[in-house]
């Protein structure tokens, strides 16, 4: 564990941690996320511009791209808090060590859109690369949290559909809103971020008229078809460490292929402080490898270059 890395744990555990206890305002929530998320670094010349729809899109690149390759990124804060606004430095961040483009949905948050609407809007976002141009076979759909859960149910969808995408990879994925993981109780007291107790009236305040068990809220409890290699990415002492175990197993049984890292110590989504902690950058130089194996691995078409 690197020094950055026990000074940001005390710093969850005893600033960040009590106050998402008493979390109970989502726009309260919703601006507090804003204005923590201006602390995250920005690579330089970052190229953002903001597609306005019935689904607006934040594209986000750093360096010239490969224009017939895209990632589809969901953002997480457990589907009431976060844009693409909250994420857009470490979206920047992967489009340098990558050199695709990001793109990012403005979904619909509960509780004033409870599911199914972010499952809507994720679905009618890449819809929406496929009406630009896009192949199925060359968008990477990627997430954090509620983020990454909502990217795996729309890869159950879109699997089932024959869209299926070129990868995912996801950062500490929510999978299981029926909150059925036993490492909501074994790592209760070890996670340094997120309150279990929490976790239920998050449940109550997005899951709409669906059960908790929906695969478009959990796509744990989701078939899938023959679905592309996965990267999930994930703190061995969260609570939500299960999450990602039995996801991967869902996956592989699936026919899947699914390189699943537990990463020691490091809290939920510390990819986000990259730019201050040298395991958010590993964990990133990870990704970028496993995109480039997506890329490198792809079917060239005659008219590629």
């Amino acid at each position: 564990m690197s020094f950055r890395l026990r000074l940001l744990n005390l710093g969850l555990r005893w600033l960040a941690r009590p106050g998402l206890v008493k979390a109970d305002d989502p726009v309260a929530s919703r601006l507090g996320f804003f204005r923590v998320a201006r602390l995250f670094r920005m690579p330089p010349f970052v190229l953002h511009l903001e597609d306005p729809g019935p689904v607006p899109l934040h594209w986000v690149s750093v360096r010239r791209s490969t224009s017939d390759w895209v990632i589809l990124y969901l953002h997480g804060g457990a589907y009431a808090t976060g844009s693409p606004l909250t994420h857009l430095a470490l979206m920047a961040r992967i489009a340098k060590l990558t050199g695709l483009q990001v793109v990012a949905p403005v979904y619909r948050l509960a509780p004033e859109h409870p599911a199914p609407a972010a499952f809507e809007d994720a679905g009618a976002a890449h819809a929406s690369l496929i009406r630009k141009g896009y192949r199925p076979d060359r968008i990477i759909l990627a997430g954090d949290s509620a983020g990454g859960g909502l990217a795996l149910a729309l890869l159950a969808d879109l699997c089932h559909r024959c869209l299926h995408p070129a990868g995912l990879f996801a950062f500490s994925p929510w999978t299981d809103l029926a909150l059925t993981g036993k490492s909501l109780v074994r790592n209760a007291a070890r996670d340094v971020f997120i309150p279990a107790e929490r976790m239920q009236p998050t449940v109550d305040l997005v899951r709409g008229g669906l059960h908790a068990d929906d695969p478009r809220l959990s796509p744990l409890y989701a078939r899938f078809t023959c679905p592309p290699p996965v990267l999930i990415q994930v703190g061995n002492t969260e609570i939500l460490l299960d999450d990602s175990r039995r996801m991967a197993e869902v996956l592989r049984r699936a026919g899947g292929e699914v390189a699943l890292r537990e990463w020691q110590d490091c809290p939920h989504v510390w990819q986000m402080a990259d730019g201050y902690l040298p395991e958010a950058r590993a964990a990133l130089l990870e990704v970028a490898g496993f995109i480039a194996g997506l890329v490198n691995s792809s079917t060239q078409q005659p008219n590629d270059s």
